[in-house]
């Protein structure tokens, strides 16, 4: 049998950049986890863009043993976790395998708007955490400040804090014993029914999918049929093991251990992060809480630029999706870019990964849409219905109203630019609920705003306002009724399916005139005038011409009467007008590349 008294399941949580994986790839080396000849820095963030971004995208487990310093040998699980805000749902499952957290703060920079919010989460799933100050090391380190912030903003002891260098290797023997002394271990089930949490699967071309799994109760070995409590539905288990960090096969898996189970399951999307599995003879009666549905926040179209790509695109999408089952997408296609899909993602940076492993390992040439938000749209009759796409917004005539989401944000920055600041988050129709003094540095902005006003270079600009010193985190709040209209571009009285976009009243003229600019340069001109308007309703309010090319119909004549020359210019003029009504604008492109690209970064 499995001794609990011995087992150690904790997680490590950090704002972006706060050497977290560095942290980790230190204790690997202190328990021998991997040999010297394999140990590479950021051992556990195994891919490229994870590597070059310093971002760990997917949760990775490893399983180490340590010989502590009262003699006996203990085995910790730790579950390296993703630390932004669009992955907080899976943060919050791996949480709810451990026990423990470490919470690592950089001593240089302090705490940041993530260190707040996964401390939160930490606190929900009742963990006990221990803080750890990483990079002491460094010329600016201030201990005592950062230990006061820990203390006044997340209300944790940090007298006996730990101070650490993970890039050195100080310290980190006093974190292993700190795990062992401070973290609970796992408590035995309270019946012996068989209880396993989901907190990640990935795709094995080979092997079909691999669950990661903590067990709660029960034993599983290969050979076991078990039942997704979600679905019901029943799978063989093929192979049971644990992470050193590597795939590592065992005999069977004991309570409180975690590991991965390779059943007969061939679709990432049959097992859902936060399931249940349970033995399928006995399953359990209750399934283990927490356990959601998690629905993308963001939707956006992806296009192929060459048209003969749309089949790679759906091939390498559907790749994507056995390892992501958070990615979602449908086909659709646009009059004017042609066959593509329109895909739901959790939020900004997971699109921009999805695009960018799309670019980088399928080698494919991609642009992508304007981002819009689910908003609901509530009918005269009493009808809700959910959009995604401006294109399918009734008539404006049947709808009582229309509710956006909205987010909470967490802003921490610099008192010099508070001002300006709170002026950005004014302008994208925010409210400041409330303000927080750090330190005499720095205040902690509390703030409601639509998520619709984030989408797009709300970011860039929060970083260029402080000059890189900001940070932000969001979490999700609910509807919000608001004044939202659609705005369509027309090119020669036709409107542009790919151009149109939800946006409130107030920002809609601005964003209509910026448009028709922006396409002013980029249509190349025709024989005849083209107007290129933005519409709200039908009603113009922006409006731009390009101008027609004009050939000098007079150049033949020199000299003689006037009469002659009015006389050409008239039939010229016929002749414009006559092309106007039956002349079509083909909008090249390249046009709209450069629109989109302008609009979305």
């Amino acid at each position: 049998m499995n001794d609990l008294s011995l087992v150690r399941n904790f997680s490590i949580i950090a704002h972006i950049d706060h050497g977290k994986s560095t942290l980790a790839d230190r204790m690997m080396e202190l328990t021998h986890t991997v040999e010297d000849r394999k140990m590479k820095e950021q051992l556990l963030d195994s891919m490229d863009l994870e590597r070059e971004r310093g971002i760990t995208i997917k949760a990775h487990p490893v399983t180490m043993k340590y010989k502590a310093k009262d003699g006996k040998i203990y085995t910790f699980n730790l579950i390296d976790t993703p630390g932004h805000v669009d992955f907080s749902y899976e943060v919050s499952r791996s949480l709810q395998a451990c026990e423990g957290a470490i919470l690592v703060v950089d001593a240089s920079q302090g705490v940041e708007a993530q260190t707040v919010s996964n401390t939160y989460l930490a606190n929900d799933n009742g963990l006990s955490i221990i803080p750890v100050l990483n990079k002491i090391e460094m010329p600016n380190a201030d201990i005592d400040e950062v230990c006061q912030q820990i203390e006044d903003i997340l209300a944790i002891e940090a007298t006996d804090a730990l101070q650490i260098s993970a890039k050195k290797g100080i310290g980190i023997e006093a974190v292993l014993e700190a795990v062992v002394e401070r973290f609970p271990p796992p408590t035995p089930g309270k019946d012996k029914f068989t209880r396993a949490l989901v907190f990640d699967s990935k795709y094995d071309a080979f092997r079909g999918v691999v669950v990661y799994m903590r067990l709660f109760s029960g034993r599983l070995k290969a050979g076991d049929k078990v039942q997704v409590m979600s679905t019901g539905e029943s799978y063989e288990i093929k192979e049971v093991g644990i992470f050193t960090p590597e795939m590592e096969k065992c005999p069977v898996l004991e309570e409180g251990s975690v590991g991965y189970v390779i059943a007969n399951i061939k679709d990432a999307s049959e097992i859902q992060i936060g399931d249940t599995l349970t033995i399928a003879k006995t399953p359990a009666p209750d399934a283990l809480p927490g356990f959601k549905e998690i629905h993308p926040m963001v939707f956006s179209g992806i296009y192929p630029v060459e048209t003969s790509d749309y089949e790679k695109l759906g091939a390498s999408m559907d790749k994507l999706r056995l390892n992501d089952a958070s990615f979602s997408f449908q086909a659709e296609s646009s009059i004017a870019l042609g066959f593509g899909f329109r895909c739901g993602f959790l939020g900004l940076l997971h699109m921009e990964i999805i695009m960018e492993r799309l670019r980088r390992e399928f080698n494919l040439d991609i642009i992508s849409s304007y981002p819009n938000v689910v908003y609901r749209v509530i009918l005269k009759n009493g009808d809700v219905q959910e959009i995604d796409n401006p294109m399918y917004l009734p008539d404006m005539s049947n709808i009582e109203h229309i509710e956006e989401p909205m987010i909470n944000a967490t802003i921490i920055c610099p008192t010099d630019y508070l001002g300006e600041m709170m002026k950005l988050i004014m302008e994208r129709r925010g409210d400041i609920t409330k303000t927080d003094s750090i330190d005499g540095h720095r205040v902690m902005l509390t703030c409601y705003m639509p998520l619709n006003e984030v989408l797009i270079d709300f970011y860039d600009k929060l970083k260029t306002i402080s000059r890189g010193y900001a940070s932000m985190d969001y979490e999700y709040s609910d509807y919000q009724q608001s004044e939202l209209v659609r705005m369509d571009i027309m090119i020669h009285s036709e409107v542009v399916d790919a151009f149109s976009s939800i946006l409130h009243r107030s920002k809609a003229e601005s964003r209509g005139r910026q448009m028709c600019k922006s396409l002013l340069d980029v249509i190349p001109r025709q024989a005849f005038a083209v107007a290129v308007q933005a519409a709200v309703n039908g009603k113009i309010i922006a409006r731009e011409t390009i101008k027609a090319y004009r050939k000098d119909v007079t150049a033949k004549c020199y000299g003689g009467d006037i009469s002659r020359k009015r006389k050409l210019l008239e039939r010229q003029k016929e002749g414009k007008k006559k092309l106007k009504k039956i002349g079509k604008v083909n909008i090249p492109q390249e046009a709209f590349i450069a629109v989109l690209k302008t609009n979305t970064q």
